[in-house]
């Protein structure tokens, strides 16, 4: 990976708009646009400048523009950085960006400014792992723990943690030096003291997940009971809109239908399924089925009765089918405008769907039931599988530092700690391959 060519992308979506921008990065960004530009003498001009032209080709104009300029290293990529505010033509934008390759630039690929910074040190990995994040956020959620893990509060508190191993690790290869002298530098005491800490925030990190997870992605929320109780009259109170159809008919509904419901900035992906009973026939068969396969791909399972009419020994049945493990479950009475009177003693949450009774506090009830605590701004939070897995193998390395603290040698105990600094390390980017890189960076839009 080399970053001596520059590099040329568009930077805004694709498609007729008002306005493109059109991104370079490189040693002769500055330069390439120079050649092109009629206006102010680009390669005298300051950083954080913007200017009005012209794009020239061979004395035809392509278009007014502004050219913002950024010189390295104050810059995104601290690269040498344009930035060409263009019309939104595509024929334009497809003109200059052919000029500028004509000129010395090549198409940037996937990823590849975001992959600049990181290499020149702007951001560390989990940070521009997180820029991807951002772009992708469909929430207030999804923005706010990109954004935090963008300022760098995960990365810090993984940095403190490895700097304290460094420290016993570097104490730990002194004692191997004076092997024969039989001395000891890194005070085991004080080592499993440390080793517990990091334990402890190891084990708050990889718990976090859970809530990170439901921040970034959504929640999948199935809603699921008995014919007729009333899920799509429910999916449409939900969402305040005529979405499902409703019949008094059981069984009107034999295919999943799905929509995403915000709450408090969370997204819940609602599944509306077909009513679970022994099917009919064979199109409602199958609609049971996939009622089945939704549940046990559900984060949250809203399960919903008739209170009207159901048995409580048809209700525990139910509940106790419809547990899974890994699922949480929220069960709610539905139809208790119909309860006779003296029958109001249901000990679970109690709504009309159809006369919108209560539908405002149970969306409360799935958002405490998904998220189970409260959300805090300073808190970190892993939302990224790659980064539950390392944190998951680093667990692993302490714990076998702990077992042979006392009873195993320095080079041993030397292995595992260099072990769970590596997987630390994989987290920010100490630790990197080509493929990994790769991996990641080829994910992202080109352009970034």
């Amino acid at each position: 990976m080399t970053n001596n060519q520059t590099i040329v992308a568009l930077a805004t979506p694709a498609g007729t708009g008002a306005i493109g921008v059109i991104r370079l990065s490189g040693p002769d960004a500055i330069a390439i646009i120079a050649k092109v530009f009629k206006g102010k003498d680009l390669s005298k001009q300051a950083s954080h400048t913007i200017h009005l032209g012209k794009i020239m080709d061979e004395g035809l104009v392509l278009d007014e523009v502004l050219v913002s300029l950024f010189v390295a290293p104050r810059s995104y990529t601290r690269e040498n950085v344009v930035e060409i505010s263009c019309h939104g033509s595509a024929y334009i934008i497809e003109s200059i960006i052919k000029l500028l390759i004509k000129n010395g630039a090549r198409s940037a690929k996937p990823g590849e400014f975001t992959l600049r910074a990181f290499l020149n040190g702007q951001l560390d990995l989990s940070q521009a792992e997180a820029v991807a994040d951002l772009i992708a956020s469909n929430s207030k959620a999804s923005q706010q723990v990109a954004m935090q893990q963008l300022r760098g509060g995960f990365s810090n508190q993984l940095q403190q943690l490895r700097e304290q191993l460094v420290q016993f690790a570097s104490l730990i290869e002194l004692e191997l030096d004076f092997a024969e002298e039989d001395v000891e530098f890194a005070n085991r005491g004080q080592l499993s003291k440390l080793i517990h800490q990091i334990l402890r925030v190891i084990g708050s990190l990889i718990q976090s997940f859970g809530l990170g997870n439901a921040m970034k992605q959504g929640v999948n929320t199935v809603i699921a009971g008995r014919p007729n109780a009333g899920k799509s009259t429910l999916l449409n109170a939900l969402l305040n809109e005529e979405r499902a159809i409703v019949s008094h008919i059981p069984g009107t509904t034999r295919d999943t239908i799905e929509e995403v419901l915000n709450i408090n900035g969370i997204n819940f992906r609602l599944i509306d399924t077909a009513g679970i009973r022994e099917a009919t026939d064979a199109i409602e068969q199958i609609g049971v089925q996939r009622t089945m396969e939704k549940i046990n791909q559900s984060a949250l399972l809203v399960y919903l009765f008739d209170a009207s009419t159901i048995t409580a020994e048809e209700l525990q049945l139910d509940i106790e089918s419809l547990q899974k493990p890994g699922i949480t479950m929220l069960v709610v009475a539905n139809k208790v405008d119909l309860l006779k009177e003296g029958k109001t003693d249901i000990e679970y949450l109690k709504i009309s769907a159809k006369e919108k009774l209560q539908i405002e506090e149970l969306k409360q009830h799935i958002y405490q039931a998904a998220i189970k605590s409260k959300i805090n701004d300073d808190e970190t939070l892993v939302t990224n599988i790659r980064h539950l897995e390392a944190l998951q193998h680093t667990e692993d390395a302490l714990k076998g530092v702990m077992e042979g603290l006392h009873n195993t040698t320095s080079d041993f105990l030397s292995m595992d700690i260099k072990q769970a600094l590596h997987y630390l390390g994989e987290i920010t980017g100490e630790v990197t391959t080509d493929d990994l890189l790769e991996n990641i960076f080829s994910k992202f839009c080109i352009g970034k």
